[in-house]
């Protein structure tokens, strides 16, 4: 018996079942031709401030779609279909973008920010949303994906470590299987250097890529590259992004913080480029395929709520949206996930080094670019392995866990989900990437953008379709109405300038215990 199979006998039927699961989706309002919408956040959707399941990422044109936690996958789906289904009777002929890989946007200074109202909070997320538009562009900021956030009880935070090194040996897996990113639209990469190959005018690609979203062109920063975040412990993590949001970073520092209006810097939010100058401003700079999550209380930094309380959940950063899923996820991906993650949790995780960290990288980038390349060879410590072995090879090792799940919850699910997966290993034409440039092909003359838009006019209809009781559509009428009191409530209660609200809220002590 592997130690796998030990570690996995020790997990009682209780705690199975306490797994639990949720998404945040990320979606583009876009017009009916495409374009990315210049409306403002529907005000009937209540507040992006303070709205617990409908919000705002980067920009006022992007929507957050955020599920509670769950214990299966069906009733995650359930709730974010609902979700999109509240959304669609609110923003009119606009549609959701279907694809991780933004289309139709404007020049950036026409590319919204998230306005969050005037309260200190909802000005600093405004204004570090300025500061991500200086550092990496406003066009990066518009890629989507979903968030797939996993607990189980009875971990405690070395456990939830050893998982994500695990997660970020093997992260690679997960890219291959569901990347569907591998075009995108000339109108990304403007003004960018790139390796894209036009496949048609109007349409760039890598012909073997899985997922450009998380490749050079996407949420990657050669500055974050200097963070070796370790992995080995709470207070490894912790003292590296500390350094990072603490350490002045030169190339930022030029920017400044503040300035005006006349200087002729570029763009301000009430007289500010960034909340500071140092290589993170806050920790949801931070890059990672995965991260370690503790729910924070009102004004509390996520730092020190995860040094205080330590870590409830981790979030998986790394999913393309599914472009053939009406909702961007399936039921049968999100077990293969939990039968991943529990993998990662029960193998064997021994200490990451700064070379183990970079070696990941360099696997995840091969994937992204190169995931479908016949024959393609990753580093595994000190040796090279195919990774269809390799990935073969975690399939196989997952069967005990897809065995012991569906003998708890049921019916042979899990192991359908492990026998999917590994047929995609076995024949690569059938990873979403490959699917997407084939439906390009044969249907839209290798077109982004005109297969991306009936794919998303496709799931609008199905969505629009579909009934929504009059239950569920008071309850959300009812959260979007506290919502917006909340919010004035936030606002009335500010008692400091913003400046000395900014500095005590990156002060040093706001992440200490």
């Amino acid at each position: 018996m592997s130690r796998l199979e030990e570690r996995l006998r020790v997990l009682s039927g209780a705690r199975l079942r306490g797994l639990r699961r949720g998404i945040e989706k990320e979606s583009l309002r876009v017009r009916p031709d495409g374009k990315v919408a210049e409306t403002p956040h529907p005000a009937v959707l209540g507040s992006a401030l303070a709205h617990a399941h409908i919000t705002t990422d980067f920009s006022e044109a992007q929507l957050e779609l955020i599920t509670d936690p769950h214990p299966s996958p069906e009733a995650c789906i359930e709730e974010v279909t609902h979700i999109h289904q509240v959304v669609y009777r609110a923003i009119g002929e606009e549609i959701l973008w279907c694809a991780s890989m933004p289309c139709g946007l404007p020049a950036d200074d026409r590319i919204p920010l998230g306005r969050y109202g005037r309260s200190n909070l909802g000005r600093a997320k405004t204004v570090y949303r300025n500061g991500l538009a200086y550092r990496y562009g406003r066009r990066m900021q518009m890629i989507s994906g979903i968030h797939y956030n996993w607990s189980l009880p009875g971990l405690q935070n070395a456990d939830y470590f050893s998982l994500l090194r695990n997660f970020r040996r093997n992260g690679w897996l997960p890219m291959y299987l569901f990347g569907a990113s591998p075009a995108t639209c000339t109108s990304f990469v403007e003004q960018r250097v790139h390796r894209l190959q036009t496949l048609k005018p109007g349409t760039l690609y890598l012909p073997h890529a899985t997922t450009l979203r998380m490749g050079r062109l996407g949420y990657q920063s050669n500055a974050q590259a200097s963070i070796i975040a370790s992995f080995n412990s709470l207070e490894a993590y912790g003292a590296a992004l500390e350094k990072a949001m603490l350490e002045p970073y030169a190339p930022y520092e030029r920017f400044g913080i503040t300035g005006s209006e006349s200087d002729g810097q570029g763009y301000l939010v009430d007289g500010y480029r960034q909340l500071s100058s140092t290589l993170l401003q806050i920790e949801n700079e931070f890059y990672g395929k995965i991260r370690p999550k503790c729910r924070i209380h009102s004004g509390e930094r996520p730092l020190h709520a995860l040094r205080e309380r330590g870590v409830e959940y981790v979030e998986v950063r790394l999913m393309d949206l599914d472009p053939f899923a009406p909702v961007g996820i399936t039921a049968r991906t999100m077990r293969f996930l939990d039968a991943f993650l529990l993998h990662c949790l029960l193998s064997e995780s021994p200490p990451d080094t700064p070379e183990d960290i970079v070696a990941a990288a360099h696997n995840q980038e091969c994937v992204a670019a190169r995931g479908r390349e016949p024959g393609l060879v990753l580093e595994r410590g000190r040796e090279t392995v195919r990774l269809a072995d390799w990935a073969q090879q975690m399939i196989a090792e997952c069967a005990p866990i897809a065995a012991a799940l569906d003998a708890e919850f049921g019916g042979g699910a899990y192991r359908e989900a492990l026998s999917a997966a590994a047929a995609v290993v076995a024949d690569p034409s059938r990873t979403p990437s490959a699917r997407v440039l084939r439906t390009m092909a044969e249907r839209f003359e290798n077109s982004y953008t005109r297969f991306a838009l009936a794919q998303s006019r496709e799931h609008a209809a199905t969505l629009r379709s579909l009934p929504l009781s009059d239950a569920v559509a008071q309850r959300f009428a009812q959260m979007a109405a506290e919502s917006l009191a909340k919010q004035r409530a936030i606002e009335a209660a500010d008692t400091l300038g913003f400046e000395e609200w900014r500095r005590h809220y990156l002060s040093p002590e706001m992440l200490k215990v």
